[in-house]
C-alpha cells in the first residue's frame, strides 16, 4: 500500500495530471505529469478566467514558488488551440525536481522519484474537436452551433498515462458524466484516485505560447487512511516549425498539503514538492481507445 501511494501521489494527479501526474494518492501525482490534457471535458471558450499574473514568469521562477496560484473556478473544460488537435505520441521527461521544505517536510516517494530524472517515457494522447453543449436550465442541453473546439480526450490520455507507470494495476479511468471536472481512476485492490479540477486559467503570449494552469484536489481511497493533497500544474505549449516533434511544452507540477495532513500548518501555503517536465508531441496514427 505504501509503495502504491508513493507511485500514485505523483500522477493525479490526474492528472489531470498528469496529470500531473502524480496517483495512490501520494505519488502518482508526483511522479508523472498531471497534464491538463489528462483531466476532463466540456466548456465555453470564454468560460475560464484569464491568468491574473504571467504564468510564463511563474515557470521561469522555478523552483521559487511560494504559494498556490490565484485562478478562477473552472466552467467546463480547458479549450486548446486548433494546432493541438489530433493523435500524438507524447514523450515526457522529468528534468528537475525540488522539495522546498526539506528536510523538515518531504512527500512520500520524492526521493525515489529522483530515479526518474532524465528518463523519458512515452505514451499516446489525443486532442479532439467537439461541439459544446449550451448551458441552461433545460434537462436536455442544446448543442452550440458555433465551430467545434479542441479539448483533450481526458479518459484516453489519463488511462495511457497511468498505465505507463502502473501497468495492469490500473483498471480504468472514468469521467463523471454529471461533472466534467471530476475524474476517477480505478485500481486493483478496490483502490480509487479521485481528481477534481477546482481552478483553471489560460493565457496566450505575444510569441504564441499557450499557457495553462489547473489546480486539482486529489483523494486516494481504499486504504485504512484516505490520502488528500492539492496539485497545481502550469504548462506552456509551443508549436514548432519542425515535424518531429511538432509541439513542445514546459510543465511544472507543484504539490501542496491538504488541511488533513499533520504538517499542513508547518508547510503553510508553500509547495512541498515541485516537478519540472519537458513534453514533446510527435505525430501518431494511433486512435484506438485502450481497453479499460
Amino acid at each position: 500500500m505504501l509503495a502504491m501511494k508513493a507511485i500514485l501521489s505523483v500522477c493525479l494527479i490526474f492528472l489531470f495530471l498528469v496529470c500531473g501526474k502524480e496517483a495512490a494518492a501520494g505519488e502518482l501525482s508526483q511522479q508523472v505529469p498531471v497534464l491538463a490534457l489528462c483531466v476532463v471535458r466540456v466548456a465555453s471558450p470564454t468560460g475560464d478566467g484569464k491568468l491574473a499574473d504571467p504564468k510564463g514568469q511563474r515557470l521561469a521562477n522555478f523552483p521559487q514558488w511560494e504559494k498556490i496560484t490565484s485562478v478562477r473556478s473552472p466552467k467546463g473544460d480547458l479549450i486548446y488551440p486548433d494546432w493541438m488537435a489530433g493523435n500524438w505520441q507524447l514523450k515526457s521527461t522529468l528534468i528537475d525536481l525540488a522539495a522546498p521544505l526539506a528536510p523538515d517536510i518531504v512527500t512520500p516517494g520524492f526521493e525515489g522519484n529522483r530515479r526518474q530524472l532524465n528518463q523519458p517515457v512515452s505514451f499516446p494522447v489525443r486532442f479532439i474537436k467537439q461541439q459544446l453543449p449550451v448551458s441552461g436550465l433545460k434537462l436536455i442541453p442544446r448543442i452550440d452551433t458555433k465551430s467545434p473546439v479542441v479539448v483533450a480526450d481526458r479518459a484516453f490520455n489519463s488511462l495511457n498515462l497511468a498505465r505507463t507507470y502502473l501497468g495492469d494495476r490500473v483498471l480504468s479511468v472514468k469521467v463523471d458524466p454529471k461533472s466534467p471536472n471530476r475524474q476517477i481512476t480505478l485500481l486493483k485492490g478496490n483502490l480509487q484516485l479521485v481528481s477534481i479540477v477546482t481552478a483553471r486559467a489560460t493565457e496566450t503570449t505575444p510569441d504564441n505560447k499557450f499557457i495553462t494552469t489547473e489546480v486539482f484536489q486529489q483523494l486516494f481511497k481504499g486504504g485504512s487512511n484516505p490520502y488528500f493533497n492539492s496539485v497545481e500544474s502550469t504548462t506552456a505549449y509551443r508549436k514548432l516549425s519542425t515535424s518531429n516533434p511538432v509541439i513542445e511544452a514546459d510543465q511544472v507540477t507543484a504539490v501542496y498539503l491538504s488541511p488533513q495532513d499533520p504538517d499542513y500548518f508547518k508547510a503553510g501555503s508553500h509547495p512541498v514538492a515541485l516537478y519540472r517536465y519537458r513534453l514533446e508531441f510527435f505525430p501518431s496514427q494511433v486512435s484506438a481507445t485502450p481497453k479499460g
